[in-house]
């Protein structure tokens, strides 16, 4: 978790998590960063906003910058570009801008992993992003495993 507690911090970097994931497409790690950022303190209607982050007055300029940032590296390809960079750096110091796009990193690298397991999602998390991310298009997809691979637990912080 260390990377995730570094500046500029546990929440901006698991929504940067979060939104690099939702882009990808894993609905795994999506649920994973969602129901984490609910657990780590961040309002549900504040998670929920994510997927409109750009229009929804809930995050700032320096929120948004990070989020775009987010997207853009979690779409494959990758839509990074120098307007993005400029962006971030307005916002963040350099130490701040790397710990941004590890954790971007980190979710590219556990998308690919999850994804192409079919990884099962666990039940807490299914059922949180069930009732609260359902609504915005969320669904557990091939991550529903059988009843026999149902772990009932979240990941660590849940």
């Amino acid at each position: 978790m260390t990377i995730f507690t570094a500046e500029p911090g546990l929440q901006l970097n698991l929504m940067v998590f979060t939104i690099a994931s939702q882009a990808a497409g894993c609905r795994h790690c999506t649920a994973h960063g969602a129901y984490g950022l609910a657990n780590f303190g961040v309002p549900i209607a504040k998670v929920q906003a994510l997927w409109e982050f750009a229009d929804s007055p809930m995050f700032s300029p320096r929120e948004r910058a990070a989020l775009s940032f987010a997207a853009a590296a979690g779409s494959t390809p990758r839509h990074v570009t120098p307007e993005h960079h400029a962006e971030l750096r307005s916002h963040f110091s350099d130490a701040e801008v790397r710990t941004l796009l590890s954790a971007a990193s980190i979710a590219g690298f556990m998308n690919t992993y999850n994804d192409s397991l079919a990884t099962v999602t666990d039940q807490a998390s299914v059922d949180w992003a069930s009732q609260y991310l359902a609504p915005l298009g969320w669904d557990v997809g091939k991550h529903v495993g059988q009843r026999h691979e149902q772990r009932l637990q979240g990941p660590p912080g849940t």
